[in-house]
This record gives C-alpha cells, sequence and structure tokens, in this order.
C-alpha cells in the first residue's frame, strides 16, 4: 500500500484528525470516495481475525478481574497455563484503542509461552473500553497521564502479588503501551523486564532510574516514534542499562498487530515475539 496512505493513517490514529478530515484525504490519495471505503478495512483492525489463540483454549484458565487502583476499579483481563503455579509474570498493556480482543489474544500468547499474563484497561474507570475505536482512543488522549501511570503501577504490584505468579514481573506494551512500559521501566524499580514495541521513549534523565532489562522493538518506516531512539539508546548506554534494541526494516509502526492488514509484517511480527518470550524466560523464569 501507497506509503503516503500508512502515513496518514497514522497521522489520523495519534494526532488525532477528525475522521472527516481523514477520509477527505484519504478520498484525495486514492482517487475517490469508493477507494477509500475499499481501503479503510485494510487499515482499521479486523477484529474478526483476531483469535490467534482461541478464547477458550482448553489448555488455559483465562478470567477478567477487578481490583483497587488509584481510586479506580481496575479490569483486567488475565491468562494463564491452566492450573499453572509458580509463573513468571508478564503485564500486556494496549495501543491507543484499549483492551480489545486483538490485545486480549496476545494476552493468550503469553500464557501459551507458560506466563501468567495480565492485561490491564486503561479506560476502566470510565467502564471499560468501548467498541468503538475513535471513542476509545478520544478517551484514552484524555486520560490523566499521573493517576494513569499510578494505576498501571497499582497492576503492577497487582500481578506480582498472585499467588500463582513468582514474582517476577516484565510488562509488553504496543504503540501507547510500548510508551508506558517504559514509563514503568522508570517508575517501577522492582520491574525485572520491560519489552516496549514501537513505543513512545522516556526522558534521558529519567533512564537511570531503569533497573529493569529493557528491550526494544522498533519499525524502520516510523519516522514520528524512530526520531527519540538515539537520544534513548544514549542514555541506556550511559546509565548502564542492560538493554536490547532491534530495528526492522521496511516495516510500519504496528506492524505486531494482525489486524490491520495493511501495517502488519508476519516475518517482523513473529520474530519479534520469539525474541520477546525468550527475554521474558531468561529474566522471568
Amino acid at each position: 500500500m501507497n506509503q503516503e496512505i500508512i502515513n496518514l493513517y497514522d497521522e489520523y490514529t495519534h494526532k488525532p484528525l477528525s475522521r472527516e478530515v481523514f477520509l477527505k484525504r484519504l478520498a484525495v490519495l486514492t482517487g475517490g470516495t469508493a477507494m477509500a471505503m475499499a481501503i479503510l478495512p485494510m487499515l482499521e483492525g479486523n477484529y474478526a481475525k483476531a483469535a490467534t489463540v482461541h478464547a477458550q483454549d482448553e489448555t488455559l484458565d483465562t478470567e477478567t478481574i477487578l481490583y483497587d487502583a488509584d481510586g479506580v476499579s481496575m479490569q483486567a483481563y488475565t491468562a494463564k497455563p491452566k492450573k499453572g503455579i509458580n509463573l513468571g509474570c508478564v503485564m500486556v498493556i494496549h495501543e491507543n484503542r484499549g483492551l480489545n480482543e486483538h490485545i486480549k489474544d496476545v494476552t493468550r500468547r503469553a500464557a501459551k509461552a507458560g506466563f501468567l499474563a495480565m492485561a490491564p484497561d486503561a479506560l476502566s474507570e470510565t467502564g471499560g473500553t468501548p467498541a468503538n475505536e475513535d471513542e476509545a482512543r478520544n478517551l484514552i488522549s484524555k486520560l490523566d497521564p499521573k493517576k494513569n501511570l499510578n494505576n498501571f503501577i497499582r497492576s503492577a504490584e497487582q500481578l506480582r502479588a498472585r499467588k500463582d505468579g513468582n514474582r517476577h514481573v516484565g510488562c509488553v506494551g504496543f504503540c501507547w503501551g510500548g510508551g508506558m512500559a517504559n514509563q514503568l521501566a522508570v517508575n517501577v524499580p522492582w520491574l525485572n523486564a520491560a519489552v516496549a514495541f514501537y513505543g513512545a521513549q522516556p526522558k534521558a534523565e529519567d533512564v537511570p532510574k531503569i533497573k529493569a532489562a529493557v528491550q526494544l522493538h522498533y519499525a524502520g518506516l516510523d519516522e514520528r516514534i524512530d526520531a527519540g531512539i538515539p537520544a534513548y539508546e544514549d542514555a541506556l548506554k550511559k546509565a548502564g542499562v542492560k538493554y536490547e534494541l532491534y530495528m526492522y526494516p521496511n516495516v510500519n509502526h504496528a506492524f505486531h498487530n494482525d489486524t490491520s492488514a495493511a501495517r502488519y509484517n508476519a516475518e517482523a511480527a513473529l520474530l519479534a515475539w520469539k525474541r520477546t518470550t525468550d527475554f521474558f524466560t531468561a529474566n522471568l523464569k
């Protein structure tokens, strides 16, 4: 697909543009409204495809839990190997679309890899993630950053306290969640591992606070996020933080999201996920 279209969609989902403006500009790029509407499903998430691991997989125990955070009753989706105990713990942090079926599937993938996985819903305080992606993005943009961070810190503490876990905790986040994974690395001194997929980098002056091992995945065509790599890597080196940084050439932001046909790259996604699970095995088990 034309890279200008991909860049426009990225602008729409992260600036954000109004849907009306986005569709008008998409029609110009594609040559008309009809073609724009034909291409749109390839850009937006198709959650009918969000079932790499079936929701009723008989080898897993899954449930939705509630717990108190920073004055919020947090909701989270959990998955683990059936009757599993003493498991390494992985928090899965969603994109700016909220806790949707794709992220629940990623949570089950982490469980299939042998971990106790938990995916908190950042929109718990508004009743949970709505089905409409535009509404979810709008709600996430209005979250109070400090309160939201506290909610995720409390969520990490909740995961660490689970009796079926081994108190070794890591997190993996995507896009908005990748930025949150970096923030948890800065703000949770007992965190063992943090993995960020194409997420916003923390301030360089905060990097020395990181005690966790860090793994970073970036898309070669993602100019917006990639602009922050040099400063982050330099700060990681100066602080002596254990880290791994992987660049995937010629792929786009959100290359791991297999519900977005236009941006998903199977080869890069599978390699990045293997590196992620190997990293968690080394640091959490």
